[in-house]
Formats: structure tokens, C-alpha cells, sequence
């Protein structure tokens, strides 16, 4: 196997790992799992074979929908966190008294 091909399975499975923790509610499991397609992200442009090799371009466009599912899925929990996060904020002056008068 070229060496580009095993950088792009390293970054196919990097996304894989990401899909999977972003379902869950570990934060560390979701920092490793995107250091881990920044270093096989590095390592497919380190090579830069892939403007050259019809397989490796081929491979390329066959991981798009993994990384469009990552993007989608980072977007959808950022507006479920921005929306709580407006919900605990209007919430909170009405229900949790201030501990400290003026």
C-alpha cells in the first residue's frame, strides 16, 4: 500500500473515532479524538502525494462525507450548548435568588 493510502486510512479512522465520541459526553475522548485527525491531516499534507495519484484523489473524495458528518454534527452540538446555555441564563435571574443584596 502506498504510503498515501495508509495516511488517508490513518485520517478515515481518526474521523471514524470522531463520530463516535461526539455522541457521547466525554470531552477529553473528544479533544484526543481531534488531535488525532489534526496529525493525519499533517501527515496527508506532509506527503502531498495525493495531486498526483488518481487513488489517493479517489480516496480523498470518498472521506468528504466523513468530515461533512463530523462538521454537521460539531455544529448541532454547539447550537444544543449555545440554547441551554440561553435557557440556564434567563432561568437563572428568576429562579436563584442573589445571595448578596446592594
Amino acid at each position: 500500500m502506498p504510503l498515501g493510502l495508509a495516511a488517508l486510512d490513518e485520517l478515515t479512522a481518526a474521523f471514524e473515532e470522531l463520530r463516535g465520541v461526539l455522541d457521547g459526553t466525554d470531552p477529553a475522548a473528544i479533544e484526543s479524538a481531534t488531535g488525532r485527525i489534526a496529525k493525519a491531516a499533517a501527515a496527508v499534507r506532509a506527503i502531498g502525494v495525493w495531486r498526483s495519484d488518481d487513488a489517493v484523489r479517489d480516496r480523498l473524495k470518498a472521506l468528504v462525507p466523513f468530515m461533512e458528518s463530523a462538521r454537521i454534527r460539531t455544529n448541532l452540538l454547539a447550537d444544543h450548548a449555545n440554547q441551554r446555555l440561553a435557557i440556564l441564563a434567563a432561568q437563572g435571574a428568576e429562579t436563584a435568588p442573589l445571595v448578596y443584596g446592594r
